[in-house]
């Protein structure tokens, strides 16, 4: 048995942990949209075909904002077949994802779909195979109150109202040659600036988000986002970034120490961006939309693909997670609490079906996956500031990252509400002893911690918590 100890003091302060932090994500993939968050004639479907089990346990999960309508999929769409009636729209060929792509769920009914969720929509536009107008013309049905073709079109078709989005993605992963209209950083960058810089001389209001790298893999990382941003960091607000971790290889002390990957990665693209604005004398600070993350077995999708032609909504990574896997979200989610100062959006891709905490039957029930818990929890419990945690733990080698430190944390003050939470995972395969240091909170007392191997329990007076599933665990700690 290995002990750790940590220090938390409300002086060691981050920021603010962005409600933002807790988005997922809903693509035309595979079975999100269809028999995910759209089937009509399921027992809990609404009038327009809205899954009712699955909008309670979106809300149950406590889902912030959601993006649509990709990823991949939106670098090939036409946002216009998605709107009006569902009779008249056209049925097309979705290069993406080899699917055949109805349009009996657009735009408005994700607009719907989003009210009744109680989520903040974050829509993206197409730069693969369209650009400023384009741009132009979605933002303009989307946002303007009326009086014009396009948003008296909106109101023709049910929305009186604008849907007042805010978060614009300008485009996705174009730096990837697997994408519809791939470009170089200096194509997109030019392109994604002119793009900028109209959609805010319509609405001056919202917040844009230029494409980071696809991940920190690509031989482009790094120089991509500084090319990019001398394009744009003047016209943007964030710049995003993906990344996915697969379990496939069975390297299990690795994809525990996933978070260390991540954690690295946010550090380099901010360092990117500061030397950006630095370079071009620009005092703003961006932040980053992390925009997609989770893990995902990612060998199994090219087996999905290529057994298969051309076919509406299929079953596409379907994966099935594990408790190994609900911890490395655990420890995802401390890390983006870490970097609260930089990271203003993060999405967990996806919400329902593909790479899900939630998972469905066609016609039949909904359920949670053991990656649903941990985001659950953090969502619920980090409201406040983001404190930087001292602990003394512990480190193991790994294979991938060699040697880590074996305990993450992160704390989070509701200094409101006189509330102290604690996040924690064991990275490694040995069992942990954590003990926790409140001596700068002498008002509080432990009550309960939440792990994944059972039903809250109360802490030791000595405020001790003993990690025991397979070396690996999410706690909660709360005052009173």
């Amino acid at each position: 048995m290995h002990t750790a100890r940590v220090v938390i003091d409300p002086a060691f302060r981050i920021g603010e942990a962005d409600r933002r932090l807790f988005g997922s994500f809903v693509e035309h993939m595979g079975r999100c949209v269809y028999g995910g968050v759209f089937e009509p004639g399921h027992p809990t479907a609404d009038p327009l075909g809205l899954r009712g089990d699955v909008l309670e346990l979106t809300r149950e999960l406590g889902v912030s904002v959601v993006r649509y309508p990709g990823g991949n999929f939106v670098s090939g769409y036409r946002w216009e077949d998605g709107t009006g009636p569902v009779g008249d729209r056209p049925r097309r060929l979705d290069l993406a994802w080899k699917t055949v792509e109805t349009n009996a769920f657009g735009l408005d009914e994700f607009m719907v779909w989003a009210r009744a969720a109680g989520v903040e929509p974050m829509l993206a536009v197409n730069l693969g195979t369209r650009g400023v107008q384009e741009a132009l013309d979605l933002l303009e049905y989307t946002n303007h109150p009326g009086g014009t073709s396009l948003s008296d079109r909106r109101r023709k078709h049910g929305a009186e109202q604008p849907y007042g989005v805010k978060l614009w993605c300008l485009g996705n992963e174009l730096d990837g040659p697997w994408q519809v209209g791939h470009k170089t950083a200096g194509e997109y960058g030019r392109l994604a600036a002119e793009t900028a810089r109209a959609m805010k001389m319509l609405d001056p209001g919202i917040s844009l988000i230029a494409c980071g790298s696809s991940n920190r893999g690509m031989p482009t990382f790094a120089s991509w986002e500084a090319t990019v941003l001398e394009h744009t960091y003047e016209h943007v607000d964030y710049i995003s970034a993906h990344t996915y971790y697969d379990p496939s290889d069975g390297d299990r002390a690795s994809i525990l120490a996933s978070a260390v990957d991540m954690d690295a990665f946010i550090d380099e693209v901010v360092a990117t961006a500061d030397h950006v604005g630095a370079k071009l004398r620009n005092r703003k600070r961006l932040k980053i939309s992390f925009d997609e993350w989770n893990v995902w077995y990612q060998s199994r999708l090219r087996q999905d693909l290529d057994r298969r032609g051309w076919v509406e909504a299929p079953a596409l990574i379907e994966d099935d997670y594990t408790a190994t896997d609900a911890v490395v979200v655990g420890d995802l989610l401390i890390t983006l609490l870490r970097h609260a100062d930089r990271v203003g959006v993060a999405c967990q891709a996806q919400l329902v079906n593909v790479i899900a905490p939630i998972r469905t039957e066609t016609g039949g029930r909904a359920w949670r996956q053991s990656i649903f818990h941990p985001f659950a929890l953090t969502a619920r419990h980090a409201r406040g500031t983001v404190l930087r945690t001292e602990p003394v733990t512990p480190s193991h080698d790994t294979k991938r990252y060699g040697p880590v430190p074996s305990l993450s944390t992160v704390a989070v003050y509701d200094e409101e509400n006189g509330a102290l939470s604690i996040f924690a995972v064991n990275r490694g395969e040995t069992p942990l002893t954590v003990e926790f240091d409140l001596r700068a909170f002498p008002e509080f007392a432990s009550t309960e911690h939440h792990t994944l191997d059972g039903p809250p329990r109360r802490l030791d007076p000595a405020g001790r918590i003993t990690v025991q599933l397979a070396g690996a665990s999410w706690n909660l700690v709360r005052s009173t």
